[in-house]
């Protein structure tokens, strides 16, 4: 019988919790990604003016990828802190860390009225929005898993990670509505800006939602029984982590590398490749996006609720062989500069991708002991975006560059595809697993230990 601090929550306080998770991660991928779709767009003429096009684009891109490589780091910290103080108290101060970035970054002099010092400074603060997507993240989906029951964790677990699409879809839906309604000059001057000033408002909103919820109540009991035992944990969350969850770390990173890498070829990369290669309006490729984003939204929770019925890496396995096999079509479609094709080639990429993104909670959630649980989800999930997700825009971009051809981004996703298949193919399966009673590895040896000098007596 479970206990009363384990106990099920409301259908009402559920729903609550997974608001709160949803619309704190939707303000921070909407923040995230309005840098990429901004880096696609107008950073390349703002920061980078003196150099080629394409380059001033790759230049962009990497001040992009700098983001990216904040994330571990964050997610360090936020792991450590999170599997000590708890789950909630380091989501607030995600959210702020993010927010206050986004909005500075709509402040910042371009290149023109600085100088070289625009571009440090956006770099800078790309790395706090890094920093503070590295920890959002891993405490967003334990809040839902660590409130939710075991029979339908897929699904509502997969519901904050709508929170990218949603974020995707709000960036792309303001920048597509700021390119229709002002010129370009008049955009590349002020409008773009707006965007990111936004974001101060969209944080109040988050914030006053998710300081209404509760802290996980599988975390508390696990401290309460931490607390009376005296099993505290004395190691840093990165040695526990490695030292008993080595195995599900590689697996995490390398689950995360076909989803992250075709998640931004399809949507930051195609802003380029469209443009540049198929002669389609900046417009056209936004409302693409926009379209396929919304697709992408609704059939997440459909995927983890079919994760819940046939297991996490079934689902898994089939978005990373689907996305695989679906870059060759993406990039046909898209040179025909059609606006129907163009929207077949995303949304089915992005359909595709959500059978992975949406068991991906659950499925990290479900390995590892809940005091190490932040610690172990964040550093498998956001160690992977440094060599997946941070230089794929770079990636295909530069190899756009060399050959003047799609087939070799097309074999880049298709290797990463790979590298998924075999990593979520040697994995166990996870669905069944009630989090509150995974032990942890520490608690197992401090028990052992106790045991033992029991026995000498």
């Amino acid at each position: 019988m479970a206990s009363a601090a384990t106990a099920p929550p409301t259908p009402n306080n559920l729903k609550r919790i997974v608001a709160a998770s949803l619309i704190g991660t939707t303000i921070e991928w909407y923040d995230f990604f309005l840098y990429g779709s901004a880096a696609a767009l107008v950073f390349n003429e703002l920061f980078f003016p003196d150099s080629d096009p394409l380059v001033g684009t790759l230049l962009s891109f990497l001040t992009y990828a700098v983001g990216f490589a904040a994330r571990p780091l964050g997610a360090l910290v936020f792991g450590h802190y999170g599997d000590r103080l708890g789950r909630k108290k380091l989501l607030v101060l995600s959210l702020l860390m993010m927010g206050g970035a986004t909005f500075a970054i709509g402040l910042v002099p371009t290149h023109a009225t600085i100088g070289t010092a625009a571009p440090v400074l956006l770099t800078v603060l790309r790395l706090v929005q890094g920093f503070a997507l590295g920890g959002e993240w891993g405490g967003a989906v334990l809040l839902v898993s660590e409130h939710g029951d075991a029979r339908r964790r897929g699904f509502w677990a997969s519901w904050p990670q709508t929170g990218a699409p949603a974020g995707q879809l709000l960036a792309t839906g303001v920048l597509s509505l700021l390119t229709a309604v002002l010129s370009e000059s008049a955009f590349n001057s002020w409008g773009w800006r707006i965007p990111f000033l936004l974001s101060g408002v969209l944080v109040i909103v988050g914030l006053w939602i998710r300081l209404s919820v509760d802290e996980s109540p599988v975390f508390k009991q696990a401290l309460a029984q931490a607390e009376s035992r005296k099993t505290e944990a004395k190691q840093l969350p990165l040695v526990a982590v490695l030292r008993h969850h080595w195995r599900d770390v590689l697996v995490a990173m390398g689950a995360r590398m076909a989803e992250n890498i075709s998640y931004y070829v399809i949507t930051a990369f195609i802003l380029v490749y469209a443009t540049t290669s198929a002669g389609v309006s900046k417009q056209t490729a936004l409302n693409a996006v926009l379209i396929a984003s919304a697709v992408h939204f609704a059939v997440i929770p459909a995927w983890g609720a079919l994760s819940d019925r046939i297991g996490r890496r079934p689902v898994y396995l089939l978005g990373a062989a689907g996305v695989g096999l679906w870059m060759f079509p993406f990039f046909k479609l898209i040179d025909t500069g059609g606006f129907g094709n163009l929207i077949v080639a995303v949304t089915v990429g992005l359909v595709l991708h959500g059978a992975m993104y949406a068991p991906q909670a659950a499925f990290f959630s479900e390995m590892f002991a809940t005091r190490m649980r932040y610690s172990g989800a964040s550093i498998g999930a956001q160690f992977a975006s440094v060599a997946a997700g941070a230089p794929a825009p770079l990636i295909a971009t530069a190899l756009l560059s060399d050959y003047d051809s799609s087939t070799p981004i097309s074999l880049y996703v298709i290797a990463a595809s790979v590298l998924t298949l075999i990593a979520v193919g040697v994995a166990k399966e996870t669905r069944h697993r009630d989090l509150a009673e995974v032990a942890s590895p520490e608690d197992d040896e401090v028990a052992a230990h106790r045991a033992a000098d029991a026995r000498t007596v």
